[in-house]
């Protein structure tokens, strides 16, 4: 830095005062204020974050990179770059046991317990290991998982990945899954507190600047910390509206649930609903997920939706959050119970044009799609038996796009093959923005090949990735893994672009990380679309 030009009395006062990378002022480590290694600019090692030794306004920053630099530079860039995590199913610690954390929910994330039963002994039914507490379940789990086999599966590698970052690779050593829960109990024995302190740890390790919830209403046990009096929660979470438990059920039900709540069953009443959850959530944006083939059987004698004849999607649903999830029997903060649904939308149907348009035009908010999934593939292992992955036609998204210009949407595909497609959609379409590597496609070498795609099709105008944590604990591997992938990939475009004669700055290099982990998700949220 000194000799691109930095002020050394400005260095040894950023030491001093504990800036930037200097967190321990004198006494911080080498390898804090060290470009990343060679031997961890690869994939497989995960690539933790870090604060960047280097601020935004120092000479260095304004330096060619040199070809035999662009590994370090990169890889020291991704790794000093803080993230929007644009879609998680994260909730605070205000809102008690829905803030799901600790080993024991680790072990028992749905990809796990899919993979256990894969070679579960014949005596272990999926209605008995739920019928077990957790704790059995999670013993079952480590022991047929990681200690009869090798833990190389991306979902147990990523319970190991996040161990290590949390300091526990010497009782990873020794297979010591109660001292893993020891260290977990610490934090439970300060109660609310230990809860918020383990949260903005692993913040701080995974480097989320804020992570987007998914807020579900019509789910009774969550609305209880929305209404009568909102929670408070820290900003590193942020709501966003999920509207597509609204598509369960037939009319009587619908109208059940109206009278419930006391509003009537007009479009009106269904927009003011909406309009009403917005103002208590205020939400970054509203999410769908809806079946292509959902239809609201024709009324039967009478009755206020009798004369609605566009119901691929029953816009009364909205009218109550307590009503609705009671009478349906779902329960919407059940893992993927709601992702899990084939997610095109209903392009006739009277919510979507009469009352979910509408609102997210007159308050400017996005609708994010997330395409192409099934549910209760095996409904014996509940959650866990869920996502047969479907090819989803993207011409409805490319028609909702062109018929609401005025609307912003984010979209994720489920399916593999849907990916190009989705890159040519988003460069016809400026009110589309593709963000992440969803479900199954959250795997380092479909990320790998995803990501390369995109970049080379859409410069960096998307986001890379978000991830779609249901455990606090998970965005540490999440969140290392993929930056490791995407910082491979990065390494290449750049070496291409060398050698097309573009020699970038850092700060041209950080400038394009940055939007890639959420700066241009921020860019599309503020476009203007009049």
């Amino acid at each position: 830095r000194m000799v691109s030009g930095d002020n050394m009395i400005q260095l040894l006062v950023e030491m001093l005062q504990g800036e930037h990378a200097y967190t321990s002022g004198l006494e911080t480590s080498c390898q804090f204020i060290a470009e990343v290694p060679l031997h961890v600019q690869d994939s497989v090692t995960p690539l933790h974050y870090s604060v960047s030794p280097i601020p935004t306004d120092s000479s260095l920053m304004n330096r060619k990179v040199k070809a035999a630099d662009i590994h370090s530079v990169v890889w020291s860039e991704v790794r000093g770059q803080e993230v929007i995590d644009l879609h998680t199913h994260l909730l605070p610690p205000s809102h008690g046991a829905l803030c799901l954390w600790g080993i024991d929910e680790m072990l028992t994330y749905h990809y796990l317990v899919s993979e256990y039963f894969m070679t579960a002994p014949a005596d272990i039914t999926p209605e008995g290991f739920f019928a077990m507490n957790k704790n059995h379940q999670a013993d079952l789990i480590w022991e047929s998982l990681f200690i009869q086999r090798s833990p190389i599966s991306e979902a147990t590698r990523g319970v190991l990945t996040t161990l290590q970052a949390l300091g526990l690779q010497s009782d990873v050593d020794n297979r010591d899954l109660d001292a893993i829960r020891k260290f977990y109990d610490g934090f439970r024995e300060e109660g609310l507190k230990g809860v918020e302190k383990f949260v903005g740890e692993v913040y701080r390790i995974a480097g989320v600047r804020y992570a987007l919830m998914t807020n579900i209403p019509f789910d009774s046990n969550e609305a209880q910390h929305w209404r009568p009096m909102k929670k408070e929660y820290p900003e590193t979470f942020k709501s966003a509206l999920r509207v597509d438990p609204l598509l369960a059920g037939g009319r009587k039900t619908v109208e059940n649930a109206l009278r419930a709540s006391g509003y009537s069953t007009s479009l009106e009443d269904a927009r003011k609903y909406l309009h009403d959850w917005c103002d208590t959530m205020k939400p970054e944006y509203l999410m769908a997920s809806t079946p292509h083939d959902f239809s609201l059987p024709p009324s039967e004698g009478g009755g206020t939706l009798s004369g609605v004849t566009k119901k691929g999607v029953n816009e009364s649903s909205l009218q109550s959050p307590f009503a609705f999830a009671d009478l349906t029997g779902n329960d919407c903060n059940d893992c993927e119970a709601t992702d899990n649904l084939p997610s095109i939308i209903n392009e006739t149907s009277d919510f979507l044009t009469e009352v979910l348009m509408p609102v997210c035009e007159e308050r400017d908010l996005p609708l994010a799609l997330k395409i192409g999934a099934h549910r209760s593939v095996n409904p014996a292992l509940l959650s866990a038996g869920d996502g047969l992955v479907a090819f989803a036609d993207t011409n409805s998204l490319a028609r909702l796009c062109g018929r609401f210009p005025k609307v912003r949407f984010l979209a994720t595909f489920l399916s593999r093959n849907n990916q190009q497609e989705a890159c040519v959609l988003a460069s016809k379409f400026r009110n589309l923005h593709i963000y992440g590597c969803w479900w199954f496609c959250n795997n380092p070498s479909i990320i790998k090949e995803i990501t390369q795609m995109r970049v080379e099709m859409l410069g960096t105008a998307f986001t890379a990735q978000h991830s779609d944590a249901r455990v606090v604990d998970q965005l540490i591997y999440k969140w290392s893994h993929s930056r490791a992938v995407i910082a491979k990939v990065l390494v290449t475009e750049y070496e291409k672009a060398i050698a097309s004669g573009w020699r970038p700055t850092r700060k041209e290099i950080r400038r394009d990380v940055e939007r890639l982990f959420g700066g241009s998700f921020s860019e599309f949220m503020t476009k203007s679309l009049q």
